[in-house]
């Protein structure tokens, strides 16, 4: 069957958390009923399955990963509503993380068969186009073994600095959650939390290493074109309406 690499993107600005993550569970089990009727269907018959990429903000709020200790969650319920964040335990790999406004966060929920049926090279993929989208800010920026996401001082680890966060599901080759790019978070709301469970590396975003504010449209404009080159895809702009 024919793969579709067309994306369709959605900018849905500043989003609550639920809302985003209800609006990814509805679009994958679209293509995942599109998947399962295909496979009843003779070649001819057969559906391409659509693509899509969700690029938003959220309000302050911590997520748990499946493989998470709730213990690296250092607030209790109190602590939480002084800080006006929220908390969820959700479905992606990975531990805790903490997403809040001037974060660039990227949903991809793609059929990797339109693409390639490999996992890992579908995380490099992602943590390669935040490292292009870096470097066009004078960053250097990479991988450290064994931890996902993009770090700075990757190389000598005098002092690492993580700045993008990932943590993906996959199902059926469909993938949902994805990518958090500190661009100008407030960094000390990732002191209420172990990040990602690594208590002995810290946090950074692009306004601190650069020294002045990003307009977070200007990186999600860099992210889309080096996202759209590595999975050599076609981006295709679609209106985010409120109430999917």
């Amino acid at each position: 069957m024919k793969q579709n690499r067309d994306i369709i993107f959605e900018k849905m600005g500043l989003v609550d958390y639920q809302q985003a993550w209800d609006y990814q569970e509805q679009l994958l089990k679209g293509v995942v009923e599109i998947k399962t009727q295909n496979r009843s269907l003779p070649e001819e018959e057969k559906r391409t399955t659509p693509n899509y990429l969700l690029l938003c903000q959220h309000p302050h709020v911590y997520t748990l990963g499946k493989s998470g200790h709730e213990a690296h969650l250092l607030l209790d319920e109190q602590g939480l509503a002084e800080k006006q964040a929220s908390f969820y335990k959700i479905n992606r790999g990975g531990d805790i993380t903490y997403h809040g406004p001037g974060q660039l966060v990227a949903y991809p929920i793609l059929d990797l068969e339109n693409f390639f049926t490999d996992i890992h090279q579908y995380l490099r993929l992602l943590e390669e186009a935040v490292i292009l989208t870096l470097a066009e800010y004078g960053l250097k920026t990479g991988r450290i073994v064994g931890l996902t996401g993009v770090w700075l001082d990757f190389e000598e680890q005098r002092n690492p600095r993580k700045i993008c966060a990932m943590g993906v599901k996959c199902s059926r080759w469909v993938t949902m959650h994805g990518l958090a790019l500190n661009v100008n978070t407030d960094l000390n709301y990732f002191g209420n939390i172990v990040p990602c469970g690594i208590s002995d590396k810290a946090v950074t975003s692009l306004e601190k290493e650069v020294g002045h504010a990003v307009p977070v449209e200007e990186v999600e404009e860099k992210l889309l074109r080096h996202l759209e080159q590595l999975f050599e895809a076609r981006m295709l702009a679609h209106q985010y309406e409120e109430g999917h």
